[in-house]
């Protein structure tokens, strides 16, 4: 049978390479594993595979014989190799039970530590230890942990007790209270426990365990994971493993301590260590932010002006070993590693290591700083970045010079700067930001079931909680700009108002972060265009270099025009012209158009829009400068253009010296029930062909000005949308052919072009062969095409793709990334047959998923020459295209 269980540390035998298998014992159990192999001191322990987790969940949430059993006898080598039982009242073994899944997702479930006490064994934990205090502290500890994670109590109720109790006998800090003071508290806290619960909280060792390991396999399913996992495109059916480890204390004294630590700086990628520590703490304390942590290295407290002394100085001799493991463990791993550490009265005891989540900025630095270390290839480099996490440095950021109010500053956490109203609760956070409001999210301290509030928000304020605390980890991972510790914080949740030192704010107020440097200002700071060299520049470099898919942009403003080519665009892969027609200076003439009675008027009033049409076309094609341009022609359904309220009516009755009545009557003769499968694409051009004659002419007789001029020459690429038929498409390219060849006799001169279509049907795709004997290129309409391939309106699928996604039935938004499975084949038929007729037929992607890594990945299978993604998603695509080449069979 398979293995359900594995040992590591002690004497345990680690040769079975399923062992070191993330996908089988998780992230955290392989590395425990690989560190106790290679030497490092680490607790004994033991990891329940990610298969059991699995097995349990389909299974209604049962434990097998077998499971038990394997559990019985690793806890067995745990014992044996620490010397101590579990259970026994006189020496009792204390254990820790964590969950890791295959990658990181930080605070998706929490630690519970000292599991193992209860009355009788906090009496021998006492004895053996000669500290009652420590030994009270540790319970009080663990039944609180358990009462939240594995009872699902509210922790508040124990805080406050906590808080009651330190503010009873006028103490500022945990460790100022007694062992008598504990003893209390934890009656205190039984207390709680029982009146919530209903019965008293569990005393049997082997029922705490088992209520642990239940709570980390259910906790795979929890809301707050399936917002992780939807955020991160987690696949729901990877489960979690479970580690049981024995403890070791970093709470017995000042030669203790615990400390979360990164082998190089995460926000800005420099190498050097980086990290916390507490003195006579355990971890949940560091990575809760229930106490301000003290530097690791001495240069980072003499910067940050800090008094608490800092590791390195306070325990130099564990400094010393651990920045001997940070630099073994950086060398075998050939990565940036998050680490978390006990220190146990003066000896030093890893707890975990993995690759450390890092901002995009650090990413960039450490690829390419570890390049030129020699410690990784410019392959692997390429692949170490992930390519949406470039959008974290795409945007604007403050500008240095503009006047800022500052209120109060706290830890730079994740960087990056952003404005926005004060919300004070997470759900919140989300109900303002999808009324597309910008919302800084300010909480005393997060935890995981404030993910969603934090994804909606802009940015992140918390009052407790230090540089690796919940919001700076998952805040950096997001993307999200994040101040934490920020002491002069109040918030006052009943009143919902804010107190930042002197200055008073309530919910609503606008204020901005600054996550580079710790800053709170109030009010809206100016921002400026962030600078996309160095290192990002080199980056890209390598890129461009090793893939082998174009990347074209989405564009139609010069504006947009301009921003994509300093993101590297290589052409327009979409230009949609309709957008050109809602410029207040055009749409009278447009509505003059579609309104018009018969041919005449609507020649009469496409006359007019000739010119700007042109000088729209004149301008793209300077400033993409020789590079391809594939111009769509009008799409969408006429309706679209028309009025809507009564004031738009009498404004248009005036230009066109047309009664109100009358031109209300005719809009109503343009209604369609279902208008986006209506009146639109191509079949505008076949019924009012006068209008693809317009742009038509507008398209040539741009090129051939740009051209005349003396600059690159200019090769526009004129789509005909939504064809369904060759028929449409023959009828159309011959309209276009027959424009250029009068422009060009026209003008004396001549451009080449070519005339293709957006596959964006279902028939279209299958027909494929027929249509590419009018089409010089496919571009796939992929937005279009997983509309009609799956009958789902992309305006309304947000009422119900979240469930959709939540139950499995899609494993994403399939208007985010594409549904291979389905609208794929539909696009691999269309190239195969498009080849198989024309085989140098250019073939390309415009939708949104060409901007989406995983839908890159299937474009560089399909064999397509390019995706088109919007102007800020153009350096996404091209570093997501060459990974899709390094990844792609050889």
């Amino acid at each position: 049978m398979t293995q359900t269980v594995y040992t590591f540390g002690g004497a345990a035998d680690h040769s079975d390479p399923r062992q070191r298998d993330k996908t089988v014992t998780g992230g955290k159990g392989a590395n425990l594993a690989e560190m106790a192999e290679i030497g490092l001191p680490v607790p004994p322990g033991f990891t329940i595979t990610t298969e059991e987790c699995v097995r349990y969940l389909q299974e209604g949430a049962a434990f097998s014989d077998k499971l038990h059993a394997d559990v019985a006898t690793a806890l067995a080598h745990i014992e044996q190799a620490v010397g101590k039982s579990f259970g026994d009242a006189g020496d009792p073994l204390l254990v820790s039970v964590r969950s890791g899944a295959r990658v990181s997702m930080p605070g998706m479930m929490d630690t519970v530590l000292n599991l193992g006490l209860n009355d009788e064994t906090v009496q021998g934990l006492a004895k053996t230890s000669g500290d009652d205090r420590f030994a009270w502290d540790s319970y009080r500890r663990f039944i609180q942990m358990y009462s939240d994670v594995v009872l699902g109590l509210d922790h508040g109720a124990f805080e406050e007790a906590l808080e009651i109790a330190k503010e009873d006998r006028g103490y500022f800090t945990d460790t100022e209270l007694s062992a008598d003071d504990l003893r209390e508290l934890v009656s205190e806290y039984k207390s709680i426990a029982e009146s919530e619960l209903g019965q008293p909280f569990p005393q049997d060792v082997n029922e705490q365990l088992w209520g642990a390991i239940r709570a980390v396999f259910d906790s795979w399913d929890s809301d707050r994971a399936k917002v992780y996992r939807r955020l991160n495109s987690i696949p729901g059916d990877w489960g979690t493993a479970v580690n049981v480890q024995a403890m070791v204390f970093g709470n017995m004294g000042e030669t203790s301590a615990t400390g979360v630590a990164f082998t190089r700086d995460p926000s800005t990628g420099e190498r050097a260590y980086y990290g916390e520590w507490l003195v006579n703490a355990q971890g949940e304390d560091v990575v809760a932010g229930i106490r301000t942590p003290q530097y690791l290295t001495k240069a980072r407290r003499e910067a940050a002006g800090a008094e608490l002394p800092s590791m390195e100085e306070a325990m130099p001799a564990a400094y010393a070993e651990l920045a001997r493991v940070f630099d073994l463990l950086e060398a075998h791993y050939r990565d940036m590693q998050d680490i978390e550490f006990t220190v146990q009265q003066g000896k030093l005891w890893m707890l975990q290591t993995r690759s450390g989540k890092r901002t995009a900025k650090a990413a960039l630095k450490m690829a390419v700083d570890m390049v030129g270390e020699g410690l990784i290839s410019e392959e692997e480099a390429i692949l170490r970045v992930d390519p949406m996490a470039l959008d974290q440095l795409l945007h604007p950021t403050l500008d240095p010079d503009a006047p800022r109010d500052e209120l109060g500053k706290g830890l730079p956490a994740s960087p990056g700067a952003a404005s926005g109203k004060i919300v004070l609760d997470a759900d919140t956070a989300e109900l303002w930001s999808n009324r597309e409001e910008d919302v800084i999210l300010v909480r005393v301290e997060t935890s995981p079931e404030d993910i969603h509030g934090m994804h909606a928000a802009r940015g992140i304020l918390t009052a407790r909680g230090g540089m690796t605390s919940h919001a700076a980890v998952v805040a950096r991972g997001m993307g999200r700009p994040c101040v934490s510790g920020a002491s002069a914080v109040s918030i006052n949740m009943t009143d919902r108002t804010l107190q930042i030192g002197s200055r008073s704010l309530k919910e609503g107020d606008v204020i901005t972060l600054d996550g580079a440097t710790g800053q709170i200002m109030g009010g809206r700071v100016p921002t400026i265009e962030p600078e996309l060299a160095g290192d990002f520049g080199v980056l890209m470099e390598w890129a461009d270099r090793h893939r082998r898919m174009g990347v074209r942009t989405n564009a139609e403003t010069p504006e947009d025009c301009r921003t994509a080519r300093g993101f590297g665009a290589e052409g327009i892969g979409l230009c949609r012209t309709e957008h050109m027609f809602f410029d207040a200076a055009r749409i009278s003439a447009v509505r003059a158009m579609i309104l018009a009675e018969n041919e005449e008027g609507r020649r009469a009033a496409l006359a007019r829009l000739l010119p700007e049409q042109r000088s729209d076309f004149v301008e793209i094609f300077h400033t993409m400068a020789g590079l391809p341009c594939t111009i769509r022609l009008l799409d969408p359904p006429l309706h679209e253009f028309l009025p809507t309220r009564d004031e738009e009516f009498e404004e248009l009755s005036e230009t066109l010296g047309l009664g109100v009545d009358h031109l209300k009557r005719r809009a109503g003769e343009l209604h369609e029930f279902n208008p986006m499968l209506g009146h639109r694409g191509c079949r505008l051009g076949i019924t009012f062909p006068e209008i693809y004659e317009m742009q038509a002419r507008a398209i040539f007789e741009a090129a051939c000005e740009v051209t005349a001029e003396g600059g690159d020459p200019v090769v526009p690429e004129v789509m005909i949308p939504l064809v369904a038929t060759r028929k449409e498409l023959e009828i159309l390219r011959a309209l276009v052919d027959r424009v250029a060849a009068e422009v060009f006799a026209e003008k004396g001169a001549s451009v080449d072009y070519l005339v293709g279509t957006m596959i964006e049907l279902p028939r279209a795709a299958l027909m494929a062969g027929e249509i590419a004997k009018e089409a010089k290129f496919f571009s796939f309409g992929t937005n279009d095409l997983t509309q009609t391939a799956l009958g789902v309106s992309r305006d309304d699928a947000g009422r119900f793709l979240g469930p959709y996604v939540d139950k499995g039935i899609y494993e994403r938004d399939p208007f985010v990334s594409l549904d291979v499975d389905g609208v794929g084949q539909l696009v691999e038929i269309a190239a195969e047959r498009g080849r198989a007729t024309r085989p140098e037929i250019k073939l390309g992607i415009c939708g949104e998923h060409g901007g989406d890594p995983e839908s890159i990945m299937f474009c560089e299978k399909v064999g397509l020459d390019y995706v088109s993604a919007s102007p800020y998603r153009v350096p996404i695509a091209r570093l997501a295209a060459a990974q899709a080449a390094l990844k792609a069979p050889k």
